[in-house]
């Protein structure tokens, strides 16, 4: 099909030439004209269908297919073009509009492809539009950055629509339907908003594949045993509503140290089946103290009062910046170990990723990456490796020469990476829980 639009196509750019150089009654070449410039706009507003139903999978696919009959149809063009100049008998008008008409017609071809891909695609960075917008008039410039767009957004269509036939395939077999609810709990610096997920695209993947899933909706930035009692309560109120005996816990970062309390010190030992943290700094951030101590106490409570009056704003009723950051600290943490020991009804497991080398992520997961290469080794930007290790314990690796840091660990970005389907990662993690008869 894309091979017939693209004939057609350079049929309708090079009416002019056909116009002038060929023997065609002028009825016939009036018709022609009037049929190709129908099937150019039915080509122009022409829909996708795709195998599962989605708009953005269709406008994305649309777009792919608009940009590639740009491309294919440019060397073609500028050919028949040098031949018309170099053969043809017909004045300077009809040469003139020969090139203008294909430039035109390809242009507004080009922009419904660029404006579909913009509505459909979320791997496209701002960057690549940005630079695209600045030099797409810039010869060579402009084919390597549209090169760039169009491999990015049929990569993520190809990816994505994979992934949405695989999810439509399985989703009555429920794999994530776990005999107990899901809780995910967040990390310090964050809350669990739902017009902007803490972990991005997962939940909705869980849900659709049968999982039950909750938040452990703790304020942002506040000492383990005050997030502890916070997620506690909901937890129960979880318990509640579900008529659940326990429910899993999928905790993240400092939402794993949190949690741990929880099933220590405040009685949810019989209320929590699992507890999987996900790059937890078990262990204690020895970058904590590092910068505590190379920055001056002044600016450190500037920080923690804009750190707070901002998240009062956003939801948090006392948020603690101080506490929750001095509660990451490998002292702090020793001091805590008696209220945070395991218990024996508890199965707990544990996940940790690493970034392979500082272009693995931007600020401020670069600049930790450095700091803890130098205190520790291997991070994922805000936690050691080593200290991530609790319980049954994984490496989540990708293959690429990225690497998997904290934040792509909860779909930060909504971004995919090579070898490493986030929300694939977690499907599964779930589903073993199901197996396991969690």
């Amino acid at each position: 099909m894309k091979i017939i639009e693209l004939i057609l196509l350079l049929v309708f750019y090079n009416l002019i030439p056909v116009w002038t150089e060929t023997a065609f009654p002028t009825a016939a070449k009036i018709i022609g004209t009037v049929l190709l410039s129908v099937v150019y706009l039915v080509i122009l507003i022409r829909w996708e269908k795709t195998t599962v139903k989605s708009f953005r999978l269709s406008s994305l696919k649309r777009g792919v297919k608009l940009l590639w009959l740009s491309g294919m149809a440019i060397i073609p063009e500028i050919a028949v073009i040098v031949l018309y100049f170099m053969k043809s008998e017909a004045g300077v008008l009809p040469k003139i509009f020969s090139i203008v008409m294909p430039v035109l017609a390809m242009g507004i071809l080009f922009m419904d492809g660029f404006i579909r891909i913009a509505v459909g695609a979320k791997q496209v960075k701002a960057a690549d539009y940005i630079f695209l917008l600045i030099f797409w008039w810039v010869p060579v410039i402009n084919l390597i950055l549209i090169r760039r767009f169009y491999k990015t957004a049929k990569r993520e269509y190809i990816f994505e629509l994979s992934k949405a036939e695989m999810e439509s395939a399985r989703a009555e077999n429920e794999m994530c339907r776990t005999k107990y609810p899901i809780v995910m709990v967040h990390g310090i610096f964050f809350r669990d908003w739902q017009y902007m997920n803490y972990w991005g695209r997962v939940p909705a993947t869980l849900i659709r594949n049968g999982a039950r899933v909750y938040y452990g909706n703790q304020q942002s930035a506040k000492s383990i045993p005050e997030s502890a009692a916070e997620l506690k309560a909901q937890i129960e109120a979880v318990l509640a509503e579900t008529g659940a005996e326990k429910v899993n816990i999928i905790a993240h970062s400092k939402g794993g140290l949190d949690s741990r309390y929880a099933i220590s010190s405040l009685g949810l030992g019989e209320k929590v089946a699992t507890l999987t943290t996900i790059n937890t700094p078990h262990g204690g951030s020895d970058m904590v103290d590092y910068l505590m101590g190379k920055i001056p106490d002044s600016m450190v409570k500037w920080i923690a009062d804009r750190y707070n009056a901002i998240f009062r704003k956003l939801g948090d009723k006392e948020p603690d910046f101080l506490a929750g950051v001095g509660d990451l600290s490998p002292v702090r943490l020793k001091e805590l170990a008696p209220y945070m020991e395991d218990c024996p009804d508890v199965s707990y497991r544990s996940c940790m990723s690493v970034m392979k080398s500082v272009f693995s992520a931007g600020l401020p997961l670069n600049v930790g990456y450095l700091i803890i290469k130098k205190l520790n080794g291997r991070s994922d930007g805000l936690v050691w490796e080593g200290a991530a290790q609790h319980g049954e314990h994984r490496m989540v690796t990708a293959k690429g020469i990225r690497g998997i840091s904290h934040g792509d660990t909860i779909d930060l970005f909504r971004e995919n990476i090579e070898g490493y389907d986030v929300r694939e990662f977690y499907a599964e993690l779930v589903a073993e829980l199901k197996k396991q008869g969690f």
